[in-house]
């Protein structure tokens, strides 16, 4: 349908077009069902909200969508240095919005993008795929990153969390480590879940399953000092393999306090190898995700469908990370 408008989308959902303009605005006084058919409605019409929104799509507005769990941290500054980077040398410029982990607002910062870009990058790893995709416009090119499309519109790059966390795992094993625990990431999160099925599988591999603990941390690096403080109080196991630098820095600072050696008396270990576990004295054994030319090859992928690519690649890419062994863990 050509130069489809609000009145088109509230009479095909059979709503008031006021009704229309609050569902699409994201206000909670619609109701969850009228919002749904509302928002099914406009996707199917490519309605656009607005006029000069509108004539952005039609003409291209050179600004791709870029939406993250979080904005701060190594890890999210990295990714998106890696972004702008290769944008730029594309004249094109981002638009970032934070979703904080929560579906709704997931949901307000998709709809936030509607008619303002060309096209988007999404990482959700916590997201719920089905719901995530159901918010993409069909007619915006997208890649997603680290999350999964299960109506496999667009094309995504996926890091191999659990082949990662299994090497990782027989690393320390390697070096006599027995007693090891895992600090995860929030359940619920593809990148966490992936990682501790990883860390499992190589403990049950070993035959060291019942050696094998898990404790649940948030990514962040008061999560790492929460891990230490709770392991400090008991007995020490060989290792602690954190799901990613910030806990397994946090840890580090807060073993350093209690008066722990590592790796003398504790071997530890991270994921991601940020630029700061480089730089730590001692240098964090992590496994090594190149995370800013993750967000380049994001960029590269979005582009390629603005300028018409046909997609004809592989739909997902898989990227495995790199055992970076450095002075946290025991010599072989």
């Amino acid at each position: 349908m050509a130069n489809v408008t609000i009145r088109d989308v509230a009479r095909e959902a059979a709503v008031s077009v006021a009704s229309a303009s609050r569902a699409l605005n994201g206000h909670k006084s619609v109701h969850s069902e009228t919002r749904a058919r509302i928002l099914e409605v406009a996707e199917r019409l490519a309605y656009v909200p607005h006029a000069g929104a509108r004539s952005l799509s039609l003409s291209r507005a050179h600004i791709i969508g870029v939406v993250l769990p979080a904005l701060h941290g190594e890890f999210f500054s990295e990714i998106v240095r890696g972004m702008d980077g290769e944008a730029v040398s594309r004249g094109y410029q981002l638009l970032l919005a934070n979703m904080h982990m929560g579906s709704e607002e997931t949901t307000k910062a998709l709809r936030m993008m509607r008619g303002r870009v060309d096209g988007m990058v999404v990482m959700a790893p916590h997201g719920d795929p089905q719901e995530l995709a159901g918010h993409l416009q069909s007619n915006v090119p997208a890649v997603m990153l680290n999350c999964s499309d299960p109506r496999e519109r667009f094309p995504a790059l996926l890091i191999e969390n659990e082949t990662g966390a299994r090497a990782m795992t027989r690393h320390l094993i390697a070096t006599g480590c027995r007693r090891i625990v895992h600090v995860s990431g929030p359940r619920g999160n593809i990148d966490a879940d992936e990682r501790t099925a990883g860390f499992l599988a190589a403990m049950a591999e070993a035959g060291l399953s019942d050696q094998a603990s898990v404790i649940e941390g948030d990514f962040l690096e008061e999560g790492g000092v929460k891990a230490a403080h709770r392991l400090m109080a008991g007995d020490l196991p060989d290792a602690v393999f954190a799901a990613n630098d910030m806990m397994a820095i946090g840890c580090m600072l807060a073993l350093r306090e209690g008066g722990i050696s590592v790796p003398g008396e504790l071997s530890l270990a991270g994921f991601d190898d940020i630029p700061a576990a480089r730089y730590l004295n001692p240098a964090l054994t992590t496994l090594r995700v190149n995370i800013a030319d993750l967000g380049a090859r994001a960029i590269q992928l979005v582009t390629r469908a603005i300028d018409g690519d046909d997609g004809s690649g592989p739909l997902s890419t898989r990227f495995s990370p790199d055992l970076m062994i450095r002075a946290t863990t025991r010599p072989l």
